[in-house]
């Protein structure tokens, strides 16, 4: 099944920005979340924009899919005319009988392979940051052999039948010309060397499987979907290559109380009718502290009040969020004689609820509605 474009899965064109390309992100995570979406292709619609995001936040990366596409301008183009042609430089060799460039050194040092840790945190502590150690599983260079994967005392030997290139050629000569097909060495695999001893403890790969223990930084105020580039804490590298990078994956716990909307905070708050028609001074939790809120009397159910400055302190810049706190007017669900009494004589001073106000309204909407 081919894949689909990395702009259209994200929702942005290709000119968006890298602020735009992280917001389109962030609001895909949100909603395919399998914590959160229970839809059974809500795990792949989340994988799908997280590797959108990957490459198109990588301006190398982004740079290569633009021109390319899904197609890894560094594979092979296997499967032209029967043949298996090893990389753009054999395209020329094929047709020119010359010795193209595009070749890859095996033994060349290589870069290891980046890793990746998804962590859970509370609502807090995304807002106020955290330090702590995860624990996780990676390849790193074998102590003993030192990433050689020879024996202690002896050393890998060119190969006798590529010469150290990885590759072996068959020459061709046909009417059109000259044609070399490369194919990875049949005697070392495309290593380009032979360990006749091997490391008795990585068997001659160089590297070992170990469990790594890393101190791991959560700045204040980051978001679900949030990544973390811990460098050079990934695979380790091959042939004194350098080690690739951790990504940190950041997913955020719901709150009970508050949710949160970028750097901003959101809560809702009761009220009863005598506060909400007389006003009131109600006592507000905030992240911190709690504060006093003045509730102005006439209030009306679902008025937003806001506190500034008690929000999410900003991840990039100064300062903090706003806290937004909705008023929800309560109605009393058991009320004594007295109180209904009271409201009764409020009713009939005030002139709402009575039979013939209520007559007069429907009068006025069916004339609104039928005419009259």
């Amino acid at each position: 099944m081919s894949k689909r474009d990395y702009y259209e899965v994200l929702g942005v064109d290709k000119n968006a920005s890298a602020e735009d390309i992280k917001k389109a992100y962030r609001k895909a995570a949100r909603q395919f979340h399998p914590d959160v979406n229970k839809a059974p292709d809500a795990e792949d619609k989340f994988k799908e924009a997280k590797e959108a995001y990957d490459v198109l936040s990588d301006d190398q990366k982004k740079a290569q899919y633009d021109q390319f596409g899904h197609v890894d301008p560094n594979q092979g183009m296997g499967g032209m005319g029967g043949q298996d042609f090893g990389g753009f430089g054999d395209i020329f060799d094929m047709f020119f009988g010359g010795g193209g460039g595009g070749r890859r050194n095996p033994n060349a040092p290589q870069r290891g392979n980046d890793l990746q840790y998804t962590m859970t945190i509370e609502f807090k502590e995304a807002v106020f940051g955290k330090e702590t150690d995860i624990h996780i599983p990676r390849t790193e260079s074998c102590d003993t052999c030192h990433g050689s994967g020879a024996k202690p005392g002896t050393k890998p030997e060119t190969c006798g039948v590529c010469h150290g290139s990885g590759q072996q050629e068959v020459v061709q000569n046909t009417a059109f010309g000259r044609i070399v097909n490369r194919r990875v060495c049949s005697s070392c695999n495309g290593q380009g060397r032979i360990i006749k001893d091997k490391c008795g403890t990585c068997h001659g790969s160089g590297k070992v499987k170990k469990q790594r223990t890393i101190h791991i930084k959560i700045p204040a105020g980051v978001d679900d979907g949030a990544q973390l580039r811990v460098s050079g804490e990934g695979e380790a590298g091959t042939r004194g290559g350098p080690p690739g990078d951790l990504y940190v994956v950041i997913r955020v716990k719901s709150h009970e109380f508050f949710e949160r909307e970028g750097d901003d905070i959101y809560c809702e708050v009761p009220l009863t009718f005598v506060q909400a028609a007389l006003g009131d001074e109600i006592e507000i939790p905030t992240l911190t502290e709690k504060v006093k809120l003045k509730i102005p009397a006439g209030t009306q159910t679902d008025t937003y009040f806001r506190l500034k400055g008690k929000g999410v302190p900003r991840l990039r810049g100064y300062g903090q969020g706003d806290q937004h706190v909705k008023v929800v007017v309560v109605t009393p669900t058991s009320l004594s004689e007295d109180q209904k009494d009271l409201l009764r004589q409020f009713g009939k001073e005030s002139g709402e609820h009575t039979h013939e106000q209520n007559q007069s309204i429907f009068e006025r909407m069916k004339k609104a509605f039928l005419g009259d």
